[in-house]
């Protein structure tokens, strides 16, 4: 299969809402082009050079998402252009985007990443620290980020009782969050959860957005 065909047959089996970010950090220009022309317009990368390296030479009407760690020091690479963060896991990167957009008079759109998978190599705040976060955020702190709803990855295994526990657990705390802090907020509305091997468990728990690669470009090439 081609990635058009890949792209296609993705996008027709999504149900409406549901946005598609493809995750191309790996794969060269070439192929993120090929998805571009299929109609493909959000993109998901995990490496700042690499981002804007190809930011440079693909269509200025590409939604760049930021989906892996980020580290402080790399956010005055992508305030310039990036369209969302996905990966916002401590107040100190909320205040450095926050700094950097405002420099370009802009506004980032990021999510907060939540950690509920079992492996600790997973980033993110406990759902009790995004709470604590959130509560002690004066409504106007940060002028130039959006926060527009939370991330999170589920454990890596086959055993999908456990995937789509921890997917609830995300959805929940979402729709609280979203019922309280955020009422009335119409930006809060992102659930990003659900990668090639386990969006459609993602879709059924509630997701607004799947980042998926593998599916689309193949296997990465290193």
């Amino acid at each position: 299969m081609s990635i058009t065909e890949n792209i296609t047959r993705l996008r027709a089996s999504l149900p409406a809402g549901v946005t598609l970010v493809a995750v191309s950090k790996f794969h060269p220009v070439e192929a993120l082009q090929e998805a571009y022309d299929a109609g493909q317009r959000v993109f998901g990368e995990s490496r700042a050079q690499e981002l804007t390296a190809k930011q440079k030479v693909l269509p200025g009407d590409i939604k760049w998402h930021f989906i892996g760690p980020l580290q402080s020091n790399k956010v005055k690479d992508i305030a310039p252009f990036i369209h969302t963060i996905h990966s916002i896991d401590s107040l100190k990167l909320l205040q450095e985007v926050n700094k950097q957009a405002a420099k370009h008079e802009r506004t980032v759109n990021v999510l907060l990443e939540i950690h509920v998978a079992q492996e600790e190599a997973k980033h993110g705040f406990s759902p009790d620290e995004c709470r604590e976060l959130l509560r002690g955020l004066a409504p106007d702190a940060l002028p130039h980020i959006r926060i527009s709803g939370l991330m999170g990855m589920a454990t890596n295994t086959d055993d999908t009782t456990l995937i789509q526990q921890e997917f609830h657990t995300l959805h929940t705390l979402f729709t609280e969050l979203r019922d309280s802090v955020f009422k009335g907020n119409s930006h809060f509305r992102e659930l990003s959860m659900g990668m090639s091997h386990d969006y459609p468990i993602a879709i059924r728990e509630g997701s607004t957005m799947i980042r998926v690669g593998t599916s689309i470009f193949g296997e990465r090439e290193y």
